[in-house]
């Protein structure tokens, strides 16, 4: 969902979607995702979400159109997964890459630094939104973080929510990262700029949500990041099942397997996954 009283130009190579099982994956690659940021952070009154989105998300949109609908009606979906982009391509879009959270946040502090956006962190256990600020202040001194706030293990109430909107409107950031678990991030995000984003019309800059989950994570130092080789070969979900297999390696033997038979008959032509917006 964007609401806005202007709308941030995307770059040409960044417009249209990359239609994968009825998601609409954004064609990007990390230059062109932070020239996208970028737009919609220097876009007076503007508010938007970014889904960065992989097999785990897009299988959970053929269980939930509601997910599906949210990523679909996104500023940016990034290809957080090779298979993103490996299908983007196959889809005509030969200038899509890999698009990963803990990627694009490194490279938008990075641009921070110049531009002077200010930042605001979302989600993480206790005490991780806090590590995270002095991690990424060691690396990139000359970015803000202007504040961090670990939310409760339940949806926040009225009053929560109430208190959020004006840490917001005191602070005024223009990238806000979320780092809850799918689908948990992405709902939230919709929801909350649904709910709340005529608060921030009047601000002389854009306000930019990105659901970026494990990112917090890495990081901050919590979780050991697979190395850049096994990102770029497809397996990384098998480094972190080998890294967290009680948790994960159900979630990914049951993403894969769907994600693959409903791929296939997608690609021949056998059957179709309209995008639901």
């Amino acid at each position: 969902m964007i609401t806005s009283t202007r709308e941030p130009q995307l770059p040409a190579l960044a417009q249209g979607r990359s239609n994968v099982l009825g998601v609409g994956i954004t064609p990007l690659n990390l230059d062109l995702a932070c020239q996208a940021l970028a737009e919609g952070a220097d876009c007076p009154g503007f508010t938007g979400f970014v889904t960065v989105t992989g097999v785990h998300g897009v299988v959970e949109s053929l269980r939930d159109e509601d997910l599906q609908r949210i990523h679909n009606r996104s500023f940016l979906s990034t290809p957080d997964g090779m298979p993103m982009v490996w299908v983007g391509r196959l889809n005509g879009f030969k200038h899509m890459d890999r698009v990963y959270g803990p990627d694009l946040m490194l490279d938008v502090f990075k641009m921070s630094e110049a531009t002077g956006h200010r930042h605001f962190f979302f989600g993480g256990a206790e005490g991780v939104a806090s590590l995270l600020r002095e991690k990424l202040a060691e690396r990139y001194p000359k970015a803000s973080v202007v504040d961090v706030y670990t939310p409760p293990f339940r949806p926040l109430t009225e009053e929560e929510e109430e208190a959020l909107v004006e840490r917001l409107d005191e602070h005024r950031p223009h990238f806000f990262w979320v780092g809850l678990s799918t689908p948990k991030q992405e709902k939230f995000m919709s929801a909350f700029l649904e709910k709340y984003a005529d608060r921030f019309a009047d601000w002389e800059h854009g306000l930019v949500m990105l659901g970026v989950g494990a990112a917090f994570d890495f990081h901050s130092g919590r979780v050991v990041q697979a190395p850049r080789w096994i990102q770029r070969s497809g397996f990384e979900w098998l480094f972190r099942v080998c890294m967290d297999p009680k948790r994960l390696w159900k979630r990914y033997a049951v993403s894969n397997t769907v994600f693959l038979s409903r791929l296939l008959p997608a690609m021949m032509g056998l059957k179709k996954y309209p995008l639901k917006s």
